[in-house]
């Protein structure tokens, strides 16, 4: 049997099954079609920026409600990928890959379809369970081209994470200014299809796989104890910090989680190997994604609020949605760009340098905006620096794991470090929302963020950053590196 596939009526592989098996992708080929699955997935984190001001008149709903659009999408990324990635490990990732860009095909066809609240935000809780595309790509990556093309191949990919939300941005808000704001979501759906289509004819099965059996209970502790912290940081602005929901939640959360530990450190088949994680690589690799997830995010919430603020505020330029957008797009290009240079210095010095670069530059990004946010240039000037310290960051920290685990949990190690950067992201969200909610002042429009509110973001921003590059340097320079040269690959378009 190949990955389901079905052999003749002696039990034989049909002549069919031989040639898929013998048929050998090009490397640049099989980089190009993950690379390309990840911006598909990324670009949904986006989606519907562009159009989430006019939901409540659009979907008939209160404000606060249609928050969910975005915090559906959050929570299950968060808790949806390390659980992919563990059932990659057990049965390939490849199949994990395509059910992943199965249910965002689904998720993105019921938004398409949908005109009230409730559908969409069911829609877009799985449209966000496919970003464990990301890190199953990238551990595909490990398994099935040469170790010569790794570093680049891992640095593209990872980097599909900033590049598909910052390109695609101004693609939606052109769709959302001119179109009916469905066209979104069959657009959505059109690239998950190619994407699907492109994977399955494209990529290889891994012959490498993780005995045991699925750890039910570990997964449903996860996800409990993720949903209550998340929920807890995410609303805790809107419920009161010191709410009896907020706190329940946050204590919960932190609770479950422990419990979780425990018994994952005494399972057979734990979900996540917690003695792998706690190594000192891998865990000091995990608590630096933290703080760039935290940068990346700091970015994409401060800046388009300055390029669309009203001048009238001192500060605003006045740009609308599509030119906001298009002076964002060099975070992400610079990040694609700049990936194979990230690659190189890592395969020269180390990935540990090229965290540590990443790091030093975001932070050098976040001072000059302390100070220089004036102009539409400062704004592409430091929205540029940061993707190229995120570029250079985001290369590193999945090689850094993948050095440090054993190939059969590639898979479930990188889903860890991805919900590490979500919940940087998710942190980041919170205290820039709390920062500018308390620094305001009153105009024609409302309440608008003073630019010293802004100032402030940029502040703790470096400072976040600059925890993380010493976080770093306690990273070591030597670690146990497992390689991939000797295992065997099945091919298959």
């Amino acid at each position: 049997m190949v990955d389901g596939a079905a052999t003749d009526d002696s039990g034989s592989l049909t002549a069919r099954q031989r040639r898929a098996l013998t048929t050998v992708r090009s490397d640049r080929v099989i980089i190009a079609t993950l690379a390309g699955a990840g911006l598909v997935v990324s670009f949904m984190q986006t989606l519907v920026i562009p159009i989430y001001p006019r939901l409540p008149g659009l979907l008939d709903a209160q404000p606060a409600d249609v928050s969910w659009v975005l915090t559906a999408t959050l929570l299950s990324a968060v808790i949806s990928t390390p659980i992919s990635g563990r059932l990659g490990d057990m049965f390939g990732k490849r199949r994990i890959l395509l059910l992943l860009l199965a249910i965002l095909v689904g998720g993105s066809i019921i938004c398409a379809i949908s005109s009230t609240l409730i559908p969409l935000v069911i829609g877009r809780a799985f449209q966000g369970i496919g970003i464990g595309v990301v890190p199953l790509g990238i551990s595909i990556l490990r398994d099935v081209i040469h170790p010569r093309n790794l570093g680049g191949a891992v640095a593209l990919v990872s980097a599909t994470l900033g590049v598909g939300g910052a390109v695609g941005l101004p693609l939606a808000a052109t769709i959302a200014e001119f179109a009916d704001w469905h066209w979104l979501f069959v657009l959505a759906t059109a690239l998950g299809l190619v994407a699907i289509v492109a994977v399955a004819m494209v990529i290889p099965v891994s012959t490498l796989r993780t005995g045991g059996a699925f750890d039910y209970p570990g997964a449903v502790g996860l996800a409990i104890g993720l949903f209550g912290i998340i929920m807890a940081v995410s609303k805790g602005a809107e419920w009161g910090w010191l709410s009896p929901l907020t706190l329940t939640l946050l204590l919960g959360g932190v609770l479950v989680l422990i419990g979780w530990g425990v018994f994952e450190l005494r399972s057979k088949n734990p979900l996540i190997d917690l003695r792998v994680a706690s190594r000192r690589a891998v865990l000091l690799t995990n608590l630096a994604s933290i703080a760039v997830g935290f940068a990346f995010f700091v970015v994409n919430a401060s800046l388009p609020l300055v390029l669309e603020a009203p001048v009238a505020t001192g500060y605003g330029l006045g740009l609308p949605l599509i030119l906001a957008s298009l002076c964002l797009m060099p975070l992400g290009l610079v990040m694609f760009f700049m990936s194979p240079v990230a690659a190189r210095l890592s395969a020269a010095r180390g990935a540990r340098t090229s965290l540590i670069l990443g790091s030093a530059i975001v932070a050098a990004g976040f001072i000059l905006a302390i100070f220089f946010l004036d102009q539409v240039w400062h704004v592409i000037l430091v929205s540029t620096i940061t993707g190229i310290g995120v570029g250079f960051a985001y290369a590193a920290m999945p090689t850094l794991i993948m050095q440090s685990v054993p190939p059969h949990e590639t898979a479930a190690a990188n889903g860890l470090n991805s919900v590490m950067r979500t919940l940087g992201s998710t942190f980041s969200a919170t205290l820039v929302g709390v920062i500018l909610a308390t620094h305001v002042v009153v105009t024609d429009g409302g309440e608008v963020p003073t630019r010293e509110g802004f100032g402030w973001v940029f502040v703790m921003g470096a400072t976040v950053v600059l925890i993380g590059l010493m976080i770093s340097l306690f990273i070591p320079q030597r670690v146990q590196r497992y390689d991939t040269s000797s295992i065997p690959v099945q091919r298959e378009p």
